[in-house]
């Protein structure tokens, strides 16, 4: 999701370090922000935390009630210079952009949009589902590429893995020995359970819900 830059998101004046060398866990809460008819909980940038990575915004939107068809969408906006990653947990939205794509997103379903030198999207509300609960990452691209074509991907199907009392969807990269193809390419992982977020050095992102 899109949405204003606040004070909030401003960098501190130290940052915070991490000891060198092995997989570091951080705990960070969303604070409440809101785009456009939505109240989203926004976990990345803070002022602690700008990025993970290649991973620079996370917002997790819902999970909501839809009380009129049409009451969630999100109007026509450009970006430049990064990958949008959307993946749905409730509900449907309808992708469309100035490449001309019409893409319906459902449950499970992950869409990929690469912005490169600019494009122009919007997530409108098809008014048929009565809940919206979903994820949307940003990722930074690299100098190599951001100022590239722009692109989209839908991916109808993704990995899931069943873990020790938990399952995960990978959304990009390697986990567990599953994977998929990774045109979105963060170097860190980031990954979500019902009790907080972590982050590791892998090629990877992949969310997990616990049993």
């Amino acid at each position: 999701m899109s949405g204003p830059v606040t004070t909030e998101d401003a960098a501190p004046a130290t940052a915070p370090t991490t000891a060198a060398g092995g997989p570091v866990v951080e705990v960070a809460a969303g604070r409440v922000a809101e785009v456009g008819p939505l109240t989203v909980q926004r976990v990345l940038p803070q002022r602690r935390r700008r990025t993970v990575g290649a991973w620079c915004f996370a917002d997790h939107m819902g999970p909501i009630a839809v009380r009129a068809p049409g009451a969630v969408g999100i109007g026509p906006h450009p970006h430049i210079g990064l990958q949008t990653v959307t993946w749905l947990l409730e509900g449907e939205l309808l992708h469309l952009d100035s490449l001309g794509s019409e893409q319906l997103i459902r449950p499970g379903q992950l869409n990929l949009m690469t912005a490169g030198h600019g494009v122009a999207h919007a997530e409108e509300d098809p008014g048929r589902a009565n809940r919206l609960h979903g994820i949307q990452l940003w990722v930074a691209q690299p100098e190599a590429t951001r100022d590239g074509a722009a692109a989209f991907e839908h991916h109808g199907a993704l990995p899931e893995v069943e873990l020790d009392g938990a399952g995960a969807t990978v959304l990009v990269g390697d986990f567990a020995g599953r994977c998929r193809r990774p045109d979105a390419t963060p170097s860190t992982s980031a990954s979500s359970s019902r009790s907080g977020a972590r982050g590791s050095r892998s090629r990877c992102a992949a969310t997990t819900s616990t049993r």
